[in-house]
C-alpha cells in the first residue's frame, strides 16, 4: 500500500476502547475504518457516536467511522478488497463460542491482512497464528479508560497510551511484521493527540500488564470489591494481591522475562486513593457477563505449570473464577446443569 493511500481497517468490537481507536484512526486521515458494532449499532447508525474525551474534546456529536456493520464482512463472498488491518478490541473470551477466531475468519485475506489484537492476556496470539499462519499478527496493549455508559455515548477519561509490536511467527518474515507494526503506529498517531508506541518487546509488555490484571482484576471479580477498598483493608493486598503478583514475577522470570524490582508496589499504588472503582473483570462479574478468565489467569497458570513454577494462589483464584464463569454460561444458556457420562462425581 502506498503511503498516500488510506489504509483499509476493519475494527471488530466498537465499545469504549474500539470507538476511541476508530476516532483516532479516522481523525488522523490515514485510515478508512469499517467498524463492526453489536448492541450499539442502531443508535450509531441513527445518531453516530457522542464522545466526551480528555484528549479529543468533549461534546463531540455524530461521529461515525467510514462504514459501520452489524457483522464481520466476508471479503470473498462480498467481493471486497482486502483489509490492510483487522483490529480486534472485543473481550477475549476463548472458552465461549463464537470466539475471536470464529469472528474474524471471513474477513482475513491470507498473506495480506495484519491482525492487531488490542486485547488483554498472555499467549493470545498462539491460536491466531495457528489458524492464520500466513498473516502478520500484532500485539496491541492499551492503557486507556474509555467506557460506554449508554449505547453510543463514549466517555474517555485517561490518556490513550498504547504499544503495538509484532508477535513472532514461523512463516511471516520479521521485517514484514515490524513494518506492519510501525505503519499502524504511524497511522494511529496521525491525529496528534494520542501516544502509540512501537513495542520492541511484546512479551515483556504483556507480562508487565499481567502483574495488575491477574491480581486486581481477578480478585475484584471474586470479591465484588473496588481496588482502593482492597488497599484499605490491607489483608486483601497481603493475602491475595501480593502473592499473585509474586507468582506472576516468578513465572515471567522462568519464561525469560525479568520484571523490574518495585513494579509490584508501583501497580498496587497505581490508582488514585480517592477514586475507588471495579476493574473490567470485576465489572463483568457484577453484570453477570463472561470474563477473560483464560487469557488473564489461565494462560499464566499454564505457563507456570509448564515451567515448574509453584503458583498456589493463582491456581485457587483460577478455580473460583472458572466457577463464576460457569454460572454466567448457565444464565446465558451456554452450559446445561447436568452430569456428563464421564463425570466421576455423579
Amino acid at each position: 500500500m502506498a503511503s498516500t493511500d488510506k489504509a483499509r481497517v476493519l475494527l471488530v468490537g466498537a465499545g469504549g476502547v474500539g470507538a476511541m481507536a476508530c476516532y483516532a484512526l479516522e481523525s488522523g486521515g490515514g485510515a478508512e475504518v469499517t467498524a463492526v458494532l453489536r448492541s450499539n449499532y442502531d443508535v450509531v447508525e441513527r445518531e453516530g457516536f457522542s464522545i466526551d474525551s480528555i484528549e479529543h474534546g468533549k461534546g463531540i456529536k455524530g461521529f461515525r467511522p467510514s462504514k459501520i456493520r452489524k457483522s464481520v464482512p466476508n471479503v470473498t463472498d462480498e467481493d471486497l478488497p482486502p483489509f490492510d488491518y483487522i483490529v480486534v478490541t472485543t473481550k477475549n473470551i476463548l472458552d465461549v463460542r463464537p470466539n475471536v477466531l470464529d469472528l474474524i475468519e471471513a474477513a482475513v485475506t491470507p498473506g495480506v491482512s495484519a491482525i492487531v489484537l488490542l486485547q488483554n492476556g498472555l499467549n493470545i496470539e498462539l491460536p491466531i497464528i495457528e489458524r492464520f499462519p500466513d498473516n502478520t499478527v500484532l500485539s496491541g496493549v492499551s492503557i486507556i479508560s474509555a467506557s460506554e455508559p449508554e449505547k453510543g455515548h463514549i466517555v474517555h477519561e485517561f490518556t490513550d497510551t498504547s504499544k503495538v509490536g509484532p508477535f513472532p511467527s514461523l512463516k511471516v518474515p520479521s521485517s514484514e511484521s515490524v513494518a506492519a507494526a510501525k505503519w499502524f503506529v504511524e497511522l494511529y498517531n496521525r491525529c496528534g493527540r494520542v501516544n502509540c508506541q512501537f513495542d520492541e518487546d511484546v512479551s515483556f509488555t504483556r507480562w508487565r500488564k499481567l502483574v495488575y490484571n491477574s491480581s486486581f482484576n481477578s480478585v475484584s471479580a471474586i470479591l465484588n470489591m473496588g481496588v482502593v477498598r482492597m488497599r484499605m483493608t490491607r489483608h486483601v493486598v497481603d493475602d491475595l494481591i501480593k502473592p499473585i503478583m509474586a507468582e506472576i514475577f516468578a513465572t515471567a522470570k522462568a519464561a525469560g522475562v525479568t520484571l523490574p524490582e518495585g513494579l509490584d508496589m508501583q501497580m498496587i499504588r497505581l490508582d488514585p486513593p480517592d477514586e475507588d472503582f471495579l476493574p473490567s473483570m470485576g465489572q463483568d462479574a457484577a453484570k453477570g457477563n463472561y470474563m477473560e478468565v483464560e487469557v488473564i489467569v489461565g494462560a499464566p497458570l499454564r505457563e507456570a505449570e509448564r515451567l515448574g513454577v509453584a503458583t498456589p494462589t493463582l491456581k485457587t483464584i483460577y478455580g473460583l473464577l472458572r466457577g463464576l464463569q460457569v454460572k454466567a454460561k448457565e444464565r446465558k444458556g451456554a452450559w446445561k446443569a447436568e452430569f456428563e457420562e464421564d463425570n466421576p462425581y455423579y
